[in-house]
């Protein structure tokens, strides 16, 4: 099997949403610098519990812890909005909040990758990467 796709970021938000479907409390994925800031806003959020980058083989390797043993992931739905064939770019008024604001959305900005609230904060609107609730 390749580490090697196409969508990386959709490729951990799949190995998140399997994860959590059956029960595992860990992860562990090819690293890169995106992925490794998304899990961390997701942290952040206090929707997983670690983010940890480790040596591996080749190159280094991104393990998320999602939750605890004997407790229940945070993570009801997890969804990736732009798609390489449809990107998703909104401008600051058009950012969108998920569940009333009990969830978040995360955008990527000219300044990084950041929460659709801070964003709406610096006034910058930028692509949509995913949803969580």
């Amino acid at each position: 099997m390749s580490t090697v796709s196409t969508d990386p970021i959709a490729d951990m938000l799949s190995r998140i949403r399997n994860a959590i479907a059956v029960n595992k409390h860990e992860v562990v994925m090819p690293h890169s610098k995106v992925k490794e800031s998304v899990a961390t806003l997701l942290q952040q959020s206090s929707f997983i519990d670690s983010v940890n980058v480790e040596d591996a083989v080749v190159g280094k390797s991104l393990k998320v812890t999602i939750n605890q043993p004997g407790s229940n992931a945070k993570i009801s739905e997890i969804v990736r909005m732009s798609k390489p064939g449809r990107r998703m770019y909104v401008s600051v008024d058009a950012i969108p909040t998920v569940k009333r604001g009990r969830g978040i959305v995360i955008v990527s900005i000219s300044k990084g990758v950041m929460v659709g609230a801070e964003a709406k904060k610096q006034g910058v609107g930028g692509e949509l990467i995913c949803k969580v609730y």
